[in-house]
Formats: C-alpha cells, sequence, structure tokens
C-alpha cells in the first residue's frame, strides 16, 4: 500500500503506478451471491452447465461484479492521511476487455491520473486495471473519481 501524508503529497504522485493488490478468487458462490443481489441470473454467469457449451467454455462473473471490487482494491493500493473524508464521485471511463472465468484469480493495479483543486476538495482520477491470472487482456479498465476533503487547516 502507498501511503501519502497529505492530499498535496497524493497530487505530487500523478503519473505514477501505484503497485498491485494481492491475487483473490472469483468463485461461482461471490458471482451467484452478485446476481441474487443485482437480478442479474443470465445463464452465462449461474448455469455452470449450460455455460459449459457456451461461449466462455464455464461461467463467468458479471463485468458489474469486477467493478463493484474497485473500493476494496482501492484500500488495499493507496491511503491518504490528513482526509476529513473521501467520497465517491463516480466513474469515467469504463470497460470490460476480456471476461473472467469463476476460479480465476484477479487483482488490481492503479495510476494516479490526474487530482484537480475544486472548491470541495480535491478531485482524484485513477485508472484501476483489473488482471486475470494468466490472461493477456485485462478484465476491466476503469477511471475512479474520489472527492478528498483535506481537514481544514487550524488558524494560529
Amino acid at each position: 500500500m502507498r501511503i501519502f501524508n497529505n492530499v498535496r503529497e497524493f497530487k505530487a504522485a500523478v503519473g505514477e503506478h501505484l503497485g498491485y493488490t494481492e491475487w483473490r478468487q472469483i468463485t461461482q458462490e461471490r458471482v451467484n451471491l452478485f446476481a441474487d443481489a443485482t437480478d442479474d441470473h443470465q445463464w452465462i454467469h449461474v448455469d455452470a452447465e449450460k455455460a459449459k457449451e457456451g461461449p466462455f467454455g464455464g461461467t463467468i462473473a458479471h463485468g458489474y461484479l469486477s467493478l463493484s471490487l474497485l473500493p476494496s482494491f482501492m484500500t488495499e493500493l493507496v491511503r491518504v492521511d490528513g482526509l476529513a473524508m473521501g467520497i465517491n464521485y463516480g466513474l469515467n471511463k469504463v470497460r470490460f476487455p476480456a471476461p473472467v472465468p469463476v476460479g480465476a484469480l484477479i487483482r488490481a493495479g492503479a495510476e494516479i491520473v490526474d487530482v484537480k483543486g475544486t472548491p470541495s476538495g480535491y478531485l482524484s482520477n485513477m485508472r484501476l486495471t483489473i488482471e486475470v491470472e494468466g490472461q493477456k487482456r485485462p478484465s476491466c479498465i476503469a477511471e475512479t473519481l474520489s472527492l478528498y476533503v483535506p481537514v481544514p487547516e487550524e488558524s494560529s
């Protein structure tokens, strides 16, 4: 994990790659729970028998399941101290170039794309790339936006 003492240090690191998370396995149980939570029970995700004959040779994770793991990955990759709060501000660009087969190991890497000062704080744009062990193409590339609000400096 990369730790920054304050948002100014974080802003100075624009363009840097922050490294990678630990590998984690995508299980059928996790995919099924996500299907239940989102009402997306398409057979390519939840019907292992039918999916064996499908285009991916087995069940695959939902793209949005991969996307939903980004906050967890981010807490493994970066911490900015000196904040009153950090707020999920949304996403810029999201792509799912390759599927995540159930049983696969995935991890994320991140780079700081931009940090801009705003009247409310600092708007960060980080590009996270989710890799699947043994695959050349990533499964997800997303630019996440976070608003970092520094702790107000005390006046002397």
